[in-house]
């Protein structure tokens, strides 16, 4: 039943493209040649911390609905599913997100605030951050920040950021820079990592301290997301694994 909730998301992209009378979009492609894997290239005069800026400004603005996978190096890729509806409202699907990658979540933004979700049959939502807050640490599970949280930073040319252009990503479409932080004992405003985007404001590709992310298929973005199930008061998933089931010993039985 893990990915049932996926599966049935990513149907409803795929709906949502035809029912809207648009091609679905192919993923960007690149005129760059093949080279190493994030290795630093030679570009046209300019600066690159501004061609990030213009794209992490398209990227703002940008509506869709994509799939990507997202593989952490544990030999096991998930399926990542991201939207940005038209009406501003935002939802990124992340399998084994939560408590320690037993749990599958979905961190969703509607009007009333971000919500974090448990996925599966019985899908609860809790409100953890109002309008312009960070999801706190201890539920984060951090995927969603590539598309919305580190846009403005990437904006926002007084932030203490350096930045490259790079050959892409093994695999990946677009334009990649690698950056990283000068601001040595600060909070970064960023992971850092490398950041690929299409012409028109895409993520395509990411390589972060909490794996890689990859585009697979992007469609028309949907009117709105909406929240996988109700909203409860309670506490949301945590990151960490749960704690072993001890059973207690006098249940057990005599060898």
């Amino acid at each position: 039943m893990r990915l049932f909730a996926f599966t049935v998301t990513l149907l409803a992209l795929s709906l949502t493209a035809c029912s809207g009378g648009e091609t679905p979009a192919p993923a960007p492609t690149s005129a760059a040649p093949p080279s190493a894997d994030g290795a630093a290239v030679e570009g046209p005069a300019g600066d690159a911390g501004s061609a990030l800026a213009g794209l992490a400004a398209l990227a703002l603005d940008r509506r869709f609905a994509a799939l990507y996978t997202w593989d952490t190096g544990d030999g096991s890729p998930r399926d990542v599913i991201a939207m940005v509806a038209n009406d501003g409202s935002w939802r990124v699907d992340i399998p084994r997100g939560a408590l320690g990658g037993t749990a599958d979540v979905a961190i969703v933004r509607t009007a009333a605030g971000v919500h974090q979700c448990s996925l599966g049959v019985s899908a609860t939502c809790v409100l953890v951050a109002d309008h312009g807050e960070k999801v706190p640490r201890k539920y984060d599970p951090k995927v969603q920040r590539l598309f919305r949280q580190w846009l403005p930073a990437f904006t926002d040319r007084h932030e203490a950021l350096a930045v490259s252009a790079v050959r892409p990503l093994d695999g990946a479409e677009g334009t990649c820079y690698s950056v990283d932080s000068v601001a040595a004992g600060l909070d970064a405003p960023v992971d850092v990592g490398i950041y690929c985007y299409s012409a028109d404001g895409l993520l395509t590709a990411a390589r972060v301290n909490f794996g890689v992310l990859k585009l697979v298929k992007q469609v028309a973005a949907p009117a709105a997301v909406q929240l996988p199930g109700p909203v409860v008061t309670g506490t949301p998933l945590g990151m960490d694994a749960p704690p072993p089931v001890v059973v207690p010993s006098s249940v057990v039985a005599p060898g």
